[in-house]
Formats: C-alpha cells, sequence, structure tokens
C-alpha cells in the first residue's frame, strides 16, 4: 500500500509581504521625517509648546491622509493597466488560441526548455488554464504581485500616523530649549528601529536595511536645515 506524497521541505517567503510592506516603509519613513523636519522648523523660529504642537498635529493629519489617498491612486492606476492587459490576453485567445500557444511556447523555450517540451508544457496548461499560464508567464503577473490599491493606502496612512506621532510625542515632552536636539535624536533612533523591522519583516539582513533608511532620512533633515540656513527662514 502506498502513501501519499508529502513533502518534507517546505521553505519560508516572504515575497507575499512586499506589496503591503513596502508601502508600510514608506509611509513610516515618511511620517519620521516629514513630521520631524516640520517640527524642527517651527520650533527654530518659535519654541513654544503650542506651536510645536499645532504644527506637529497638523503635519501628521495632513500627511497621513496624502500618503493613503496617493497610495491609493497611483496602485489603482497600476492595477488598471493590470486589468487592461489581462482583458488584451482573454481577447487574444479567443480570436487567436493558437498563436499565443505558440507564444507560450516560445516562452518556455527561451527560458531553456528543449522546443519539444515547450511545446508540451504550452499544450498542457493552455487546456488547463490558458489565461492564467499566460497571465502569470507571459505578463508576469500573479496573486502575490497583483495591486492591491486598497491594502496599500490603509498599509502607508496607518504607519504614517504611528511613526509621525514619535517625534510629535519627543517634541511635547522635550523642555522647550533642547525641543531641536530631543526631536533629531528620537528620529534618527526611530528611523534605524524602523530600518531594522521592515528586514524582519521582509526576512531581509537587518543591517543593509537599517543603514539605507537611517541615511537617507538624516540626509532629508540635513537638506530641510539646510534649506532654513541659506534662506534664513524655517522650512
Amino acid at each position: 500500500m502506498s502513501l501519499p506524497y508529502t513533502s518534507a521541505h517546505e521553505e519560508l517567503h516572504y515575497v507575499d509581504r512586499a506589496g503591503w510592506l513596502r508601502a508600510a516603509v514608506l509611509g513610516a519613513n515618511d511620517g519620521i521625517v516629514s513630521v520631524s523636519s516640520l517640527i524642527v522648523g517651527v520650533a527654530a523660529a518659535d519654541p513654544s509648546p503650542s506651536a510645536v504642537l499645532v504644527a506637529g498635529a497638523a503635519g501628521l493629519a495632513a500627511g497621513a491622509m496624502s500618503m493613503a489617498a496617493g497610495e491609493y491612486v497611483s496602485v489603482s492606476s497600476q492595477s488598471d493597466v493590470e486589468r487592461a492587459d489581462i482583458a488584451r490576453e482573454r481577447q487574444a485567445l479567443l480570436d487567436t488560441p493558437e498563436a499565443e500557444e505558440a507564444e507560450l511556447a516560445s516562452i518556455y523555450e527561451a527560458r531553456g526548455l528543449s522546443p519539444a517540451t515547450a511545446a508540451l508544457v504550452a499544450r498542457e496548461l493552455t487546456s488547463k488554464d490558458a489565461l492564467a499560464a499566460h497571465t502569470r508567464d507571459e505578463l508576469g503577473l500573479s496573486e502575490v504581485h497583483s495591486a492591491n490599491p486598497l491594502q496599500a493606502a490603509l498599509a502607508s496612512g496607518l504607519t504614517f500616523t504611528l511613526a509621525a506621532a514619535v517625534p510629535l510625542a519627543a517634541a511635547v515632552l522635550a523642555p522647550t530649549a533642547h525641543i531641536i536636539p530631543v526631536v533629531v535624536g528620537t528620529t534618527l533612533l526611530s528611523l534605524a528601529a524602523l530600518g531594522a523591522i521592515g528586514a524582519m519583516a521582509g526576512g531581509a539582513p537587518k543591517l543593509p536595511a537599517t543603514a539605507r533608511v537611517l541615511f537617507w532620512g538624516a540626509a532629508a533633515m540635513a537638506i530641510t536645515a539646510g534649506v532654513g540656513w541659506i534662506f534664513g527662514v524655517s522650512v
């Protein structure tokens, strides 16, 4: 009596997290950098707690909505393109099924299969689900990588809000005379933590991700401060 085959080798992959993780890291990074830069600029002109709180809260609310709306619109545009391509592929399968099967075979042959094997694979996949085969292998689309506008908008808006609250809280709790150094220090620590957390969530090396987020976040704050110093105004 033969037992059903079960694979003892199961690999752990994180590619299915790529969509929401990208939006989440983008939202958190933008929340930390933009709101901390805004607070530093306002504090340089008027370090009173009320001015800093109003500026930070306004930046948090406006930024969160902007990030969520921007993600939804941009990812929706990507989703529209994907659906249009799939619709064209569906029509082509109805109009010229033989040519589409030959096109699929040529794709497999280009990837290294022999002509006979490529033709056999194309024929069997076409008989099972031709549209799915073309969507995956010709268009490069899959359920894992398909655009999800609502998911991206929620991830980006939520992480922006949570991340932006960190420098805002630091500014509110800091002594009036030390708002700027406290906010800058808190921001740098938060960016380092963000890079490490993002790498952990995606199963990637922590050091390169942490260094990347920290460097570009610090560069953004430095440029913002430089603009203010050059023009003699707060930005």
